[in-house]
């Protein structure tokens, strides 16, 4: 059985995060630290044990914030190196036992969100340093809220800087909708603050801050559908195939849903000239089996067809209601008169973010955002 994810904040590292912190600051009371750091910590999950570490550092570091940051930062281990790509290496065993480097930087961050606003430029100094050996995405998200011109200042400048884990902090931090994160409401409201600082980006040599600008993109589009799908128009004119890869991840939820503005950017607004039929290789299936899903194709079109494929299953709820979930299924080009065959597995194990409910359910097939043809199945109790 793979290790609990929680386990990732353990007794050993805070231990470690004790003996760099006394060794940065040597008055540092390591015991008391690792006493409350400690306290009940098997029973927590994973972000509450964050927040207890966050709470031991807030009880033994030096009152003035400064003097605080100054010795975080004296803790820390060297910056984690970045490949060719622009991607995160992670740092040796050797590197790692030079200070705090990972998720124990979740728990500093933390303590900096908490004890640095009155301090905002020691505050926005220490989280450059934390996310080069984590991600400060976390804690720069209340300064934004509560400082926003400030903080935004200070992110036009680091736009420009030489470490790609400062530069994804940019786009990431600002992200009106990150997961796990403190939801952004004045930006949710009007992105305009931050498309300035995502243009600047979307063509970054670092694919790990591409990666964050399509997906801060991606969190726009749920509020703001056209201002994106005017973004793929403007931004696909002379793109590279970098940034047109962007775009395309950016707009992915549009495209799914069958926003027509974004279709049309894609070149996707025409439905199938055919048609479509979807089966089923079952009319019931158990929850924790899968199901199968067979596509059959007929282009009656004088020439090739873009064609982007999906399903919406629509999940029984408690109450006895419906409400669709779009998966992806295919992209393909079908030529004229060409038939095509696809199939495609569709599981009904229960995970995280969705409960099954056994009932009817209706899948749809949608191309190009339009649904064409349906089917159903009963689902049973596992």
């Amino acid at each position: 059985m793979a290790e609990p994810f929680k386990n990732l904040i353990n007794a050993g590292t805070v231990q470690q995060a004790g003996a760099h912190l006394q060794r940065a600051w040597p008055a540092f009371d390591r015991h008391h630290f690792e006493r409350l750091a400690l306290d009940g910590l098997d029973a927590l999950e994973f972000k509450a044990r964050a927040m207890q570490l966050a709470n031991a550092l807030g009880a033994t570091l030096p009152a003035p914030f400064a003097a605080a940051a100054d010795v975080l930062e004296a803790s820390l281990a060297p910056p984690i190196a970045i490949d060719a790509e622009g991607e995160p290496t992670g740092l040796s065993n050797a590197q790692s036992a030079l200070g705090i480097s990972g998720w124990t930087v979740w728990a500093m961050g933390e303590y900096v969100a908490r004890h640095g606003q009155h301090d905002l430029a020691r505050a926005l100094a220490c989280l450059h340093a934390l996310t080069q050996r984590f991600s400060a995405e976390f804690a720069i998200r209340p300064f934004l809220r509560d400082q926003p011109a400030a903080v935004l200042a200070t992110l036009a400048q680091w736009q420009h800087d030489p470490s790609a884990h400062v530069r994804r902090l940019v786009s990431e931090g600002s992200r009106p909708r990150l997961p796990w994160g403190l939801r952004l409401q004045a930006l949710v409201a009007d992105p305009s603050p931050t498309l300035p600082l995502l243009l600047a980006l979307q063509d970054d040599p670092s694919s790990y801050v591409r990666r964050s600008v399509a997906n801060h993109l991606n969190d726009i589009a749920k509020d703001h559908p056209d201002l994106i799908a005017d973004w793929v128009v403007r931004h696909r004119r002379g793109a590279s195939a970098q940034r047109e890869a962007l775009l395309r991840h950016a707009s992915r939820g549009l495209v799914k849903q069958g926003h027509a503005p974004t279709l049309a950017a894609w070149g996707l607004a025409q439905g199938l000239t055919g048609s479509a039929t979807l089966s089923l290789d079952a009319s019931q299936a158990r929850i924790g089996e899968d199901i199968g899903l067979q596509v059959a194709l007929h282009s009656r079109a004088p020439g090739e067809q873009a064609l982007v494929i999906d399903y919406a299953v629509h999940h029984r709820k408690a109450n006895g209601r419906s409400a669709p979930k779009v998966f992806k299924g295919w992209k393909l080009t079908l030529a004229p008169g060409e038939q095509r065959a696809l199939t495609k597995r569709h599981s009904l194990r229960p995970v995280t973010t969705r409960t099954l409910y056994p009932g009817e359910h209706r899948i749809e097939l949608q191309i190009n955002g339009q649904v064409v043809a349906e089917a159903v199945f009963e689902l049973l109790p596992a």
